[in-house]
């Protein structure tokens, strides 16, 4: 792989953005319920998005064993610039989702690779937590986020409640860093 995350940096990671993001929510409710709402027809969140997401790959796709379909590099990396520039073009609406979807994808095969072939039991919470990202399906279906975060903002308690799941699955991830042992 391009990048080596060890288990221990990702949970600790995942633990302190998922804490953080989770903590401007319950402290900041109102200046986040705004952003969240316009967050799915954002074009410049699109924009920066979608554009992670083809740097991202196009990286990836370059330093990667593609195995048998090595022969296809060079394709695909053509490939990937001129579908993200059609993307952008003709496909603006839930561009923001769409790519927030990508963006997440690809994040969550890092953690995955992390955790793969670990032996250690809280490796699952951040497999959880990645096929939960994966299950969400916003690439195909980007109505189904602004749909969600309709309903989470919908009352204050849903909202409080999610913030402070958050915070506390944050919190989780965190102490099953500081508690890992890895056996040599």
């Amino acid at each position: 792989m391009i990048y080596s995350l060890t288990l221990e940096t990702a949970l600790l990671l995942t633990g302190l953005i998922l804490i953080i993001a989770h903590a401007f929510a319950l402290w900041k409710p109102a200046e986040a319920k705004v952003w969240l709402r316009a967050f799915p027809r954002s074009a410049v969140a699109g924009f920066v998005l979608l554009g992670t997401a083809a740097v991202w790959s196009w990286i990836l796709i370059r330093t990667i064993d593609l195995g048998e379909f090595s022969n296809w590099r060079t394709r695909i990396l053509i490939f990937i610039p001129i579908a993200t520039y059609l993307s952008w073009r003709y496909v603006d609406e839930f561009l923001a989702v769409r790519a927030l979807g990508m963006v997440v994808l690809l994040l969550a095969e890092v953690l995955l690779e992390s955790a793969w072939m670990r032996p250690e039991n809280g490796r699952l919470l951040l497999v959880g937590l990645a096929y939960i990202w994966i299950a969400l399906f916003w690439i195909g279906m980007p109505y189904t986020l602004r749909d969600q975060i309709a309903w989470l903002t919908k009352n204050e308690g849903r909202w409080k409640s999610a913030a402070l799941v958050g915070i506390v699955y944050g919190a989780l991830l965190i102490c099953l860093r500081l508690t890992l042992h890895r056996s040599a």
